[in-house]
């Protein structure tokens, strides 16, 4: 249910077109809510629809023209209503810890690669948030108010960076602990 939810908030930041919000999602949203463009523009539809957003009028001859869309109120009371809503944690479901727990009965062989990708893949992305947070976020200390529209997107931000500093640690170790362990002798 998050990916309409995810879509209110970047049009109650914005009004955006379709295309317009798939960019935002490659830059900014899609870092911890990924969705694909045919799934941003089926639920764009179905948000129609719904009566939670319109399209806005347009000078421009229909064809064409990029469709710009904004929230009802309906849609901001859907959004503030979910907010507030209860909603459990997630488990975690990521193929690597998968094959690390395959390797256990399997051996290693390979293992150690992937894991090398992984830690080279995450460092990168703590490297774009370290890089995000240096352009949109005063240093600590400044002398700048932060709104609170601004300290709940840097808290956002600032979780990213905190579990890509873990994945980094984490993956360093298991490549410490996956080297110095055999492969499998044969017939294991």
């Amino acid at each position: 249910m998050s990916l309409p939810h995810a879509i209110l908030t970047a049009l109650l930041e914005r009004p955006s077109s379709g295309l317009e919000l798939t960019h935002r999602f490659d830059r900014s949203i899609g870092y911890f809510w990924s969705a694909t463009h045919q799934q941003i523009y089926r639920e764009l539809g179905r948000l129609e629809r719904s009566g939670y957003i319109r399209a806005l009028a347009s000078e421009q001859p229909a064809r064409g023209r990029k469709k710009e869309y904004e929230v009802l109120p309906a849609g901001r009371e859907e959004l503030a209503g979910w907010v507030s809503g209860r909603e459990d944690p997630k488990p975690v479901r990521d193929p690597l810890l998968l094959r690390m727990r395959a390797a256990a009965v399997v051996g290693t062989d390979g293992l150690p690669d992937e894991l090398r990708r992984h830690l080279a893949l995450h460092e990168r992305q703590l490297a774009a948030y370290t890089d995000i947070e240096t352009r949109d976020f005063a240093p600590e200390g400044k002398a700048r108010e932060a709104s609170e529209a601004d300290r709940l997107r840097h808290l956002v931000l600032r979780a990213g960076i905190d579990l890509e500093r873990r994945w980094v640690e984490w993956l360093t170790e298991a490549l410490h602990e996956t080297s110095a362990a055999p492969a499998w002798p044969d017939g294991a």
